[in-house]
């Protein structure tokens, strides 16, 4: 079996190296950024009907100025979203499953006037009629190196589950500055754009049915058990 290499900010780290290990993947790689907070100023919770978060993230760099804005219902990406939303004293008005932009589709024929709270990397959404987003950055991630132990693992070849379009760029960056041979690795992405940005090479580059963890990390557990001889 390829090893499965995971590189995405914790906690979501953890979370998907618990749950691959959990499926039987032999998993290595790391969290590869750092996540930092960023200043913001927190508008008035009068303007807007809810808030539209895409990560956990929010909830744990966005310090006390979240606190103004707690009247409105957080409309979350997933349940650890949700999950981080109520934690920090907020109520989950909608979670979604398989993306935000499917999230906000399903808020399609509703007059909204939404707060997007975001991390300086984030996916550019379609708006549906009627729905109209602000967007303040709430953090930042600050790339890491690959590891000793990863790059000889990488030079012999693997898979590499990719979770955005960061990680992509960052691991892309990585094997240039290592003389890391692409084509040895084969991608598992969760999104087209996130195959867009990871560039050319790569053995085999797929993409997950739907833009969620396990979707992507199905996909992973298939590629790795195909035969690395071909």
């Amino acid at each position: 079996m390829k090893p499965l290499f995971l590189f995405r900010p914790e906690p979501g780290w953890s979370v998907s190296a618990q749950t691959a290990r959990a499926m039987g993947l032999d998993v290595h790689g790391s969290p590869l950024f750092t996540i930092e907070p960023v200043p913001w100023d927190a508008p008035s919770p009068t303007d807007y009907d809810g808030i539209l978060v895409g990560s956990a993230n929010v909830f744990r760099h966005g310090g006390k100025k979240l606190e103004k804005l707690t009247k409105l219902p957080v409309h979350a990406v997933g349940e650890a979203t949700a999950d981080a939303a109520r934690r920090a004293g907020f109520l989950v008005g909608r979670t979604g499953r398989g993306g935000l932009q499917n999230l906000l589709d399903d808020l399609d024929g509703r007059e909204l006037h939404l707060l997007r709270l975001a991390g300086e990397d984030r996916v550019t959404l379609r708006l549906p009629d009627g729905i109209r987003v602000d967007t303040r950055i709430l953090y930042r991630a600050v790339p890491d190196g690959l590891r000793k132990e990863d790059r000889a693992l990488l030079a012999r070849g693997g898979v590499v589950a990719l979770h955005s379009g960061a990680a992509a760029e960052r691991v892309k960056v990585e094997f240039d500055r290592h003389g890391l041979d692409r084509a040895r690795v084969d991608l598992a992405v969760i999104g087209p754009r996130v195959a867009e940005m990871a560039g050319e090479g790569w053995g085999a580059v797929h993409t997950a049915d739907a833009p969620g963890d396990s979707e992507l990390l199905a996909l992973a557990q298939g590629l790795c058990k195909t035969d690395p001889e071909g």
